[in-house]
C-alpha cells in the first residue's frame, strides 16, 4: 500500500499537543484512537518518518480497518481531513488546527450503567467505547453473572483485574451486548492461541459483534472455519514456525468475506503465487483473486476454462509467428519473375554481332 501524504497548516518541527486536545477531545475518545492521533502527530513532525495504514496496523498490532476507523473518528471531530484517490483509498491526511475548530456536538457522552441511554453508534453498528464511573462499575457488580465473569477473568489472566481491565470487560458485556458465556469463551479462545492481552481480545470481541456472533455455538463454528482457512493458507504459502500477523489475517478476511471466495479458490491463488514468484506474498495472491473476481471466476471449473482459453491463445500466437517471419523473409521475392527463351537469346546475340560489322 502506498505511503500517505501528511500535511498541516504550519511547519513546526516539534511535536506539540495542544491543551485543548487533552481537555476537550482526548477525554471522551477511545484510547486506541488517541494513540493513532498522537502517532500521526509524531509522523507529521518527523522528516524521516513515513506513514501508511498497513505499517501502522503492524506497529500497533491492529487491523487496517482499526486504523481507518480511528482516522474517520478524528475527521468527524474536525481535527483532520482525509483525502482520497479515485479508487477511494486514502492518499492524504490534512491536519486542522485544534485551536481554530470546535468538536462536533455528537461526541460520545459518558455512559451511565442504569440510565437506559443508548451509546453512540458507529456506522458498523458497534458502539463507541464508553467510560464507566466507579458508581457504574459498582452497579454492574450487583449482577451475579458480572461478578462471575470478573472472577473467571482474573483466574484466566492469573492476576487481579485493574480498573482498565474492568472497563474493557464491561464494554464487551454492556457496550457490545455480548453475553457472559460468550465473553468467557472468547477469553479461552484467545488465551489458547497465545494471546492474553485484553487489547487483542477486545479486537476479537468487536469482530464477533460485527459478524453477528451472539452465542458460543456460533463462535465455535466461526472459529473452526477461521482456523481451517488460516491453516490452509499458511500451508499453501509454505509458512511455518510463526503465526500470521494482523495485516496477513486481514487479507484472508477480505478474500473470504468481501470477495466471497471459498477455501479451495483462496488456496489455489496462494499456490499459484508460490509457483510464480517462489515466495509467500499476500499482495500477489490478492491481485490474483481480484482479477478472478473481475472476470467472474468463482469455481475450479471456471479456472480450468480460463487456463484453457489462455493456453489456446498462446498456441494460436505461436502458430502465427512462423507465418509472419516467412512472409517477411519472402517479401523481396513477391514481385513477378521474368522468364527468358534460350533460342530467343541466341538470335538476339547474333543480330547484335551482325549489326556491329
Amino acid at each position: 500500500m502506498a505511503d500517505i501524504t501528511l500535511h498541516k497548516d504550519n511547519g513546526n518541527s516539534t511535536t506539540e499537543i495542544p491543551n485543548r486536545f487533552i481537555d476537550e477531545y482526548m477525554t471522551n475518545a477511545n484510547g486506541e484512537f488517541v494513540k493513532i492521533y498522537l502517532y500521526l502527530l509524531r509522523c507529521m513532525n518527523s522528516p524521516d518518518c513515513s506513514f501508511s495504514i498497513s505499517r501502522t496496523a503492524d506497529r500497533f498490532d491492529h487491523t487496517e480497518k482499526d486504523i481507518r476507523r480511528a482516522l474517520k473518528y478524528w475527521e468527524k471531530m474536525n481535527l483532520l481531513k482525509l483525502e482520497y484517490n479515485e479508487d477511494k483509498s486514502i492518499c492524504g491526511i490534512y491536519f486542522l488546527e485544534s485551536d481554530t475548530v470546535s468538536p462536533k456536538d455528537d461526541t460520545v457522552p459518558l455512559k451511565k450503567a442504569e440510565s437506559g441511554a443508548s451509546p453512540a453508534k458507529k456506522k458498523s453498528g458497534v458502539s463507541e467505547k464508553p467510560v464507566y464511573t466507579a458508581g457504574d462499575m459498582a452497579a454492574f457488580k450487583e449482577k451475579e453473572e458480572v461478578r462471575e465473569l470478573l472472577f473467571i477473568a482474573e483466574s484466566y489472566l492469573g492476576r487481579p483485574l485493574t480498573a482498565t481491565d474492568v472497563q474493557s470487560l464491561l464494554y464487551w458485556y454492556d457496550g457490545l451486548n455480548l453475553c457472559a458465556d460468550l465473553i468467557i469463551y472468547l477469553m479461552e479462545y484467545c488465551i489458547a492461541g497465545g494471546h492474553s492481552s485484553l487489547h487483542y481480545m477486545e479486537k476479537v470481541a468487536i469482530n464477533w459483534k460485527e459478524a453477528g456472533i451472539e452465542t458460543v455455538e456460533q463462535a465455535k463454528r466461526s472459529v473452526n472455519t477461521h482456523s481451517k482457512l488460516h491453516y490452509a493458507v499458511m500451508k499453501a504459502l509454505g509458512i511455518h514456525g510463526r503465526s500470521l500477523i494482523p495485516a496477513e489475517s486481514a487479507y484472508i478476511e477480505k478474500w473470504s468475506k468481501e470477495l466471497g471466495f471459498g477455501q479451495d479458490m483462496i488456496t489455489e491463488a496462494c499456490s499459484r503465487t508460490i509457483l510464480t514468484i517462489h515466495q509467500p506474498n499476500f499482495e500477489y495472491a490478492d491481485r490474483i483473486l481480484l482479477n478472478w473476481k473481475k472476470q467472474n471466476i468463482r469455481t475450479s471449473a471456471d479456472i480450468r476454462k480460463a487456463d484453457e482459453s489462455f493456453q489456446a491463445a498462446k498456441t494460436a500466437e505461436k502458430a502465427v509467428r512462423p507465418a509472419v517471419r516467412s512472409a517477411a523473409a519472402n517479401r523481396f521475392n513477391s514481385f513477378p519473375q521474368r522468364t527468358y527463351n534460350l533460342d530467343q537469346l541466341n538470335q538476339l546475340e547474333a543480330e547484335l554481332l551482325n549489326s556491329a560489322h
